[in-house]
């Protein structure tokens, strides 16, 4: 990311929130803490102030620059942190609508964290910008996954493309959308990522353990089923025929490869 795009440095936001009382009432929170890693910076926009104060503590323990706002309106003006936890609830707008704004205006990664955890509401949360989308409750460990996921993502080579094209299977990697002959699907954010590290590099044969690593965590140490499972729903959401050459083909005891015809 752009460096003009994180905004000041975690010592300038401190002097801010110090000398600027007023942006108290309009959402803005004041406990931004100091770390010594950068990993980078999280701003977390959450109404409730025990959900709040919980992350900004394990955000900033994990090593992140932390800060947090209460509204819609405090995270639009904040500076352009790296990632966005956006709540939907939020008191003055919907957070949907924070989400479309935040990505009309910067490339900050933004992440879902909601206790509304419909279809519909993930599906509309992603096609306006979000990165990911994680329902409440939820464990740290899992949301630190999430950024570092995120956070990868971001930082992957300018020259990559954004949409990857093969045959009528459309996957668009900023938008999180994928479509065929024209006709959106809706996938979760775990689909998504397995099928973003199979069409990021079609022929290519990737093992269990790295799409796990990719979709699910670093130090991923659960069952492997879970993978086979969501590979199986991914299919069928695909439309792969069984009865014709697939798509994503299995290679026992290796791994997966996306077929290109």
């Amino acid at each position: 990311m752009p460096p003009d795009l994180l905004g000041p440095t975690l010592e300038e936001v401190q002097m801010w929130l110090r000398s600027a009382s007023g942006w108290v009432p309009a959402g803005f929170v004041l406990n931004v803490e100091p770390v010594n890693a950068r990993l980078g910076r999280v701003l977390v926009v959450e109404d409730d102030p025990g959900i709040a104060t919980q992350l900004v503590r394990g955000l900033t323990r994990a090593g992140y620059e932390t800060g947090s706002v209460t509204t819609g309106k405090a995270a639009l003006d904040w500076p352009v942190p790296d990632v966005f936890l956006l709540d939907l609830g939020l008191p003055d707008m919907d957070g949907v609508e924070v989400c479309r704004r935040l990505r009309q205006n910067c490339d900050a990664a933004i992440i879902i964290v909601t206790a509304r955890g419909e279809e519909t509401d993930r599906v509309l949360a992603l096609d306006e910008g979000a990165d990911d989308y994680l329902i409440k409750p939820f464990g740290l460990q899992e949301l630190l996954a999430r950024i570092r996921a995120v956070l990868r993502r971001s930082k992957q080579p300018a020259g990559q493309p954004q949409v990857l094209q093969h045959g009528p299977l459309t996957v668009d990697l900023r938008t999180h959308k994928v479509s065929v002959n024209g006709n959106q699907i809706a996938v979760t954010p775990k689909e998504f990522a397995i099928l973003e590290c199979l069409a990021s590099d079609p022929g290519r044969v990737v093992s269990r353990q790295e799409m796990l690593e990719r979709a699910w965590d670093e130090h991923w140490y659960g069952p492997t089923k879970t993978l086979d499972m969501h590979i199986s729903w991914l299919r069928k959401k695909l439309g792969d025929d069984p009865a014709a050459p697939r798509l994503i083909t299995t290679l026992r005891g290796v791994g997966f490869r996306f077929e290109t015809g």
